[in-house]
């Protein structure tokens, strides 16, 4: 089995990571199979929301807008007690990525905007109604041996590397033997999706229904729908809980009839708490639910996949091309699992809030989130410790420095540039390149110049020539200056692999060597 691979990427799984990253690595040229078991979109809407670093990842692929037209972006989120009075209201805040910091989403929308979005690329091969049955590496690649579940033939092809987006019950991960700890909760969940008909008070606010009697999640989703989930409570039955009776019932209680939703589909579902032990294996590396499950009080089932996604893919684009050596995929599961970790902690601390079932607890509960509400400044530090962490790396591909900036994401400016009409997000002005991004002239860069990195001058008053873009609000020129830099060494997910002051750099990682298109701030390649 060590003939030439065909294939650069092969992915297994066609979701929302999976998706993800074939229009990531088809932007980057490279020959990509996709394998899909199911011949059509899964029609249930799972993932009900997304955050703003995540559409960032789809503006990489020019899909930001399109998909944000179809979403529904976010507000308060109310934390209500039995009576339907709001105890703690959170807004999420902005983390500076040039989208807003909550969108709802209808996933099934969503995710034929973004396989649309797959077939602008040729040399991306999707096969739907196929299943991997086994994977056989060996020192030059993987061989995937496909059943074509439509004419129950086989097939075998050839990658590279493989991605398993093949979700929580990943046949990949337990071919390749990879333990997959933590939880499952014994309580089952009845999660109805409705198509809207006549708007209703709150119709388009996120409210956590905290009752002990009966927590409830009630969720507006774009494009006509809303969504109710709810626990199945010790002694009931699951199928007469589902049913349609049932459920009209339960919606009765929040005076939602007939007139205002009608029900397309109801599922029960369990909430899981799990991490596998390895993301990589050789030439495989899992991703999305495949690596880790979470529950979904906080919306980041979908959005941490996607993230696994952005954080290998360009990765896998170096070493394929040459322009970093291999090791580097080592860094995926080091930098993604404590964010994943960190985020997983905080969505289940949110749960908790919501399914507290003690009466006495709950009024305690409800009391002391009253109190905390009154003042701004514990509010603020409430939603900095409830909701979305930055994403951070303290280790992984990145500098030995203890430079603050060094391992975090910029934040995303709109700038002006000299050739562009309009003003553009900054990232698309890198366009998904290394770049030295600094304040003023710096000092001489031989190493960094010499491999090719793009320099870009960040002003926050004027143009002074096409190598330079005008930071309209003063966003990342802010940012530099509270962490006391003024020359930034950007990766190609715009997370600061250097950083330092006086114009001076850290060398780049050793091997690196990049070719961006020659073509001045602002113009098209």
């Amino acid at each position: 089995m060590s003939e030439k691979p065909v294939y650069d990427v092969a992915i297994v799984g066609y979701g929302p990571t999976g998706v993800t990253a074939a229009n990531l690595l088809g932007q980057y040229g490279l020959k990509v199979l996709v394998v899909e078991r199911d011949p059509d979109i899964y029609t249930r809407a799972r993932a009900i929301s997304t955050d703003e670093e995540v559409l960032r990842i789809w503006q990489r692929v020019g899909l930001a807008d399109r998909l944000g037209d179809d979403m529904l972006e976010g507000g308060h989120v109310a934390f209500v007690d039995a009576a339907g009075r709001p105890f703690t209201e959170v807004r999420p805040a902005p983390h500076g990525c040039g989208h807003p910091p909550q969108q709802f989403v209808y996933q099934p929308a969503m995710e034929q905007t973004l396989r649309d979005g797959v077939t602008r690329f040729p040399a991306v091969d999707v096969r739907l109604g196929h299943e991997c049955l086994r994977l056989l590496q060996d020192q030059d690649g993987v061989t995937l041996m496909l059943a074509d579940l439509e004419t129950d033939s086989f097939v075998r092809e050839r990658a590279r590397y493989v991605i398993a987006a093949d979700g929580g019950s990943s046949p990949t991960r337990a071919q390749l033997g990879i333990g997959y700890e933590g939880r499952t909760y014994g309580q089952r969940w009845v999660v109805i999706d409705t198509e809207v008909h006549e708007n209703w008070p709150g119709h388009d606010r996120l409210r956590f229904h905290c009752n002990p009697a009966r927590p409830t999640v009630d969720c507006p989703t774009p494009l006509g729908h809303h969504r109710w989930e709810f626990p199945i409570r010790d002694g009931e039955d699951e199928k007469d809980l589902s049913s349609a009776t049932s459920i009209w019932r339960i919606l009765a209680g929040q005076g939602i009839t007939e007139r205002n939703v009608s029900i397309l589909r109801s599922v029960v579902y369990s909430h899981h708490v799990r991490f596998a032990d390895r993301w990589r294996v050789g030439r495989v590396f899992l991703a999305g639910d495949a690596a880790h499950a979470m529950p979904p009080w906080i919306g980041q089932g979908m959005s941490a996949g996607v993230r696994d996604a952005a954080n290998l893919c360009w990765k896998l684009e170096a070493v394929l091309r040459g322009s970093l050596p291999e090791s580097v995929l080592d860094t995926y599961q080091t930098e993604r699992m404590p964010h994943v970790r960190e985020v997983t902690k905080r969505a289940v601390n949110v749960g908790r809030i919501i399914v507290e079932r003690r009466p006495w607890l709950a009024a305690l509960r409800n009391h002391a989130f009253r109190a905390l509400s009154r003042n701004s400044r514990l509010t603020d530090l409430l939603i900095d410790r409830m909701w979305i962490p930055q994403a951070h790396y303290p280790k992984g591909f990145r500098a030995d420095s203890t430079i603050s900036a060094v391992g975090r994401q910029i934040p995303q400016p709109w700038v002006n540039t000299v050739d562009a009409a309009d003003r553009q997000r900054f990232d698309d002005v890198l366009d998904g390149n290394w770049a030295v991004v600094h304040l003023g002239t710096p000092t001489a860069l031989p190493r960094w110049d010499g491999a090719g990195v793009r320099r870009v001058e960040v002003s926050d008053a004027r143009i002074t020539d096409r190598d330079t873009v005008v930071d309209t609000g003063s966003v990342l020129t802010s940012w530099m200056r509270e962490h006391d830099v003024d020359v930034l060494a950007l990766r190609p997910d715009g997370f600061v692999y250097a950083a330092g002051t006086g114009g001076r750099l850290p060398p780049p990682p050793p091997g690196l060597t990049v070719h961006p298109a020659q073509t001045a701030i602002g113009e098209s390649a």
